[in-house]
């Protein structure tokens, strides 16, 4: 009797409806991240993230309403080396502090909009009793994330206020990569939820190594975008009329080339993102073998064939703003797809 209860205990589990309300919120929330990324871009571009000066994450949500909360806003910024070094002396208004200030203030208004919507959606799953059992830690784990990520980018902000006049390029890759973490462990917790019993799939070898693959491409990227390394050159596939660019300072070793020469820097992620795109079109034959993994498999395609054509797009216009954010938000979507197929791959596991 008790090996016939063992026996339909995981029968009845798996035939449990998935909560497929908890899953969409999830997917939701990291729609929202994405935003928060795209919008992220944008506020690189146009220098807009050293325009709010002070963390405060409850009274911050108001921007200013009145012409003395502006110019109290405004004399702040002044007050940065990025005011006094590069935008006062480019002549920079009132109505010119606006716009940054624009961008980077939705942008941390994008960050407490998913902090709340997270909170409020899973505290109303939890008050139902409809969070599946083993989940509870998971969803914790993603807001605690979601908090660090505040915290991170602060941190960044905090290195343009005192002695440079941007953000430091490692910290910009920090918080951009966190942002990436959160939105694909957000996904994968989602395509969990939708799974018979709720049951987790496994990471594989083939999705690690995808995954692996593209953090790197994705750490180059920031970093270019960090040291502004986008703009030594605006030819391609050479730079500059070389395949190796001229400039390129070893006087200090090949490692701290690699992390600091803009040259290098931009030569190495035009480049390695062949090696993502011979990755991931191997892991994609191998999603597509998956039964009833074939969309995975072509958004995996579309996304990196995407990608590649907006990165070229991109240097050749000189660093088109539209452009570029149109590269980062795509660099975005590979994630979403590559942890797409790789669930895939690990709930076949």
């Amino acid at each position: 009797m008790d090996s016939v209860s063992a026996t339909a205990s995981p029968i009845s589990a798996d035939r449990q409806a998935p909560p497929r309300g908890l899953s969409n919120l999830l997917l939701f929330v990291a729609a929202l991240v994405f935003a928060m990324v795209v919008v992220g871009g944008i506020t690189r571009l146009t220098e807009s993230g050293l325009s709010i000066t002070r963390w405060e994450p409850i009274s911050g949500a108001i921007p200013p309403l009145t012409q003395a909360d502006w110019a109290h806003a405004f004399d702040l910024y002044k007050q940065t080396p990025q005011y006094q070094q590069v935008a006062g002396p480019a002549g920079m208004t009132l109505a010119g502090f606006k716009f940054i200030f624009f961008w980077e203030w939705v942008h941390r208004f994008l960050g407490r909009v998913v902090g709340l919507v997270f909170f409020l959606g899973v505290g109303w799953f939890a008050a139902k009793r409809a969070i599946p059992q083993g989940y509870a830690w998971r969803l914790a784990a993603l807001f605690v994330l979601g908090g660090l990520q505040g915290a991170v980018g602060w941190f960044m902000v905090m290195s343009g206020l005192e002695d440079r006049t941007d953000v430091s390029p490692y910290r910009l890759s920090a918080h951009l990569l966190f942002a990436l973490f959160l939105f694909a462990a957000l996904i994968w917790t989602a395509l969990d939820l939708r799974r018979p019993g709720c049951r987790p799939a496994r990471p594989t070898g083939w999705g690690l190594l995808a995954l692996g693959t593209l953090f790197i491409q994705l750490l180059l990227g920031a970093w270019v975008a960090g040291f502004r390394a986008g703009y030594v050159s605006n030819s391609w596939p050479d730079m500059n009329g070389r395949f190796v660019p001229d400039g390129i300072d070893w006087s200090h070793g090949p490692l701290f080339a690699m992390t600091h020469d803009p040259f290098l820097l931009h030569f190495l992620h035009r480049w390695w993102a062949w090696v993502v795109v011979i990755v991931l079109i191997l892991f994609a034959r191998r999603v597509r073998r998956v039964d009833g993994a074939r969309p995975a498999s072509i958004a995996i395609h579309s996304a990196f064939g995407t990608q590649i054509i907006l990165g070229v797009l991109t240097v050749l216009t000189g660093i088109a703003l539209w452009l570029a954010v149109l590269h980062q938000a795509t660099g975005a979507l590979l994630v979403a797809a590559t942890v797409w197929g790789a669930h895939e791959l690990g709930r076949r596991r």
